[in-house]
């Protein structure tokens, strides 16, 4: 078993992938870049100097097929993760794809067949579950902190006109609009507080999406099998970016703006009351580590020690159905 860095190449080396993955990927303590994808080779060549990076690609299929590429990691349009992935699987070459992980559930369905077809890693970079905040707001419902879980609502929203991604209302290349965006980490972040999915799923969406535009906001109540209802309100509309949690049970509440965030410290309110009214809050500040870098480090355990993967591609897929329920309620 070798302790080498594991080599990854990233797949739609843009914004995103130049400001947080690059430096995730370096600074998660197993893993180095060694190649890069971008669709202009001129482009491509200059990143890779401009960021010491061996190896340059304009097409997925060199990069996959390269020996120095032990890994990928796919940072580029939702609709193209799919053929990504199975390029990849197909060179024999792990996958973390970030979220969502593919534009529609039939793409999800291929990416989890081939990479389990070619005996390859498939991680899907759902982040928020390691998130501190997440964590001990799991570990205080489990202990009965606040009594019984009636609802907990997410908030989730920001400026598209700030976002230097063109095809963001594009449901071709992104296959919905704040719902695949951002509404999925609120997804699948209630998924794991509960430990549960949702038997019913209704949404409003506004403006609803056609052919050629996905909605701009959405509104969705998700009632869970075991019960407790769980909403999410997303939105591209938002004239400043604010993610939102609350857990409200029979006991209290336990809150955090800025659930989402990676290398920041979030602030957690735990709410009692007496004789129905609110007492002083409890508050926790926790420090979050960079949660992209903590998914690169884990993806590589599972791969190189046998430990579990903790986002496997089935769990994208249920996420990725679930989000086809709520475009078509």
């Amino acid at each position: 078993m070798t302790n080498d860095p594991m080599r990854f190449g990233i797949i739609g080396f843009g914004l995103f992938a130049e400001r947080t993955i690059l430096p995730a990927i370096r600074g998660s303590g197993n893993a180095v870049v060694s190649a890069l994808q971008k669709r202009s080779a001129d482009a491509a060549a200059a990143k890779a100097h401009e960021h010491g990076i061996p190896h340059a690609f304009a097409t997925v299929n060199d990069l996959v097929e390269h020996p120095d590429v032990d890994a990928v990691f796919i940072v580029s349009a939702n609709a193209a993760h799919a053929e990504e992935t199975i390029a990849a699987a197909k060179a024999g070459k792990h996958v973390l794809v970030e979220k969502p992980m593919a534009a529609t559930v039939h793409q999800a369905e291929q990416m989890v067949r081939a990479c389990r077809t070619a005996g390859v890693q498939l991680m899907v970079g759902h982040m928020v579950r390691f998130s501190p905040v997440i964590t001990r707001m799991k570990q205080l419902m489990m202990e009965g902190a606040i009594g019984s879980i009636a609802h907990i609502e997410t908030q989730f929203f920001y400026d598209h006109r700030l976002s230097h991604r063109g095809w963001l209302f594009d449901p071709k290349v992104a296959g919905g609009g704040p719902v695949h965006d951002i509404g999925v980490h609120c997804l699948d972040t209630l998924r794991f507080l509960f430990d549960d999915d949702p038997t019913v799923v209704r949404a409003v969406l506004d403006a609803a999406p056609t052919g050629d535009r996905t909605e701009a906001t959405a509104a969705v109540v998700l009632q869970f099998s075991r019960g407790g209802l769980g909403s999410i309100f997303c939105s591209f509309t938002g004239s400043y970016r604010r993610s939102f949690i609350e857990i409200r049970g029979t006991d209290g509440t336990i809150s955090a703006f800025d659930f989402t965030k990676s290398g920041a410290p979030v602030i957690l309110h735990r709410v009692h009351a007496h004789e129905g009214e609110p007492l002083q809050p409890l508050i926790e500040q926790i420090s979050v580590p960079n949660l992209y870098a903590h998914e690169v480090r884990l993806f590589v355990d599972c791969i190189r020690n046998g430990v579990p993967n903790p986002i496997p591609g089935e769990e994208g897929l249920t996420n990725q159905r679930i989000l086809e329920q709520i475009l078509s309620s």
